[in-house]
């Protein structure tokens, strides 16, 4: 659509679309757009173009997720405060996802192990070895971790 997104009907404009019908209804791009928040006035492309740019250069959400912000900051419009943004919202997301154990918590079953470290380590682009060092009560003492 031409012209900015403010001057788009209010139905598609990202923004309103989640507020009137859920954010499970907006695309990638949109999301990306709400967190972009501004575009590129330089080149007249719109949050929601250099969202879908993003996901179109690393092909989607968890591909942009472990990209580094040098690697962001390469597309138009996108300097090191929105790939800033970005990386914040994206790790955000990744800690809603894995479980957190409380200091004094027992580990009960190798289930609970992975949902502890999963999302933590499942993008590594290297091989990790990680050991856990136990109490007699199962509960954490501390980890090491050993890149292969």
């Amino acid at each position: 659509m031409p012209g900015g997104i403010k001057e788009w009907p209010e139905d598609e404009r990202p923004r309103e679309k989640l507020l009137k019908r859920g954010p499970e209804v907006l695309t990638d791009a949109e999301l990306l757009a709400l967190i972009l928040r501004t575009g590129d006035a330089a080149s007249k492309r719109s949050a929601l173009d250099i969202g879908r740019e993003l996901l179109q250069e690393f092909g989607d959400l968890r591909a942009l997720a472990t990209a580094s912000v040098t690697d962001i900051c390469r597309g138009k419009g996108t300097g090191p405060a929105k790939a800033a943004c970005l990386k914040a919202a994206l790790e955000l997301a990744n800690r809603v996802k894995s479980r957190r154990l409380e200091s004094n918590e027992r580990y009960t079953s190798p289930q609970q192990i992975f949902e502890h470290f999963h999302f933590s380590y499942r993008d590594r682009r290297k091989e990790y070895f990680l050991a856990l060092l136990l109490d007699g009560k199962v509960r954490r003492l501390t980890r090491r971790e050993i890149v292969t």
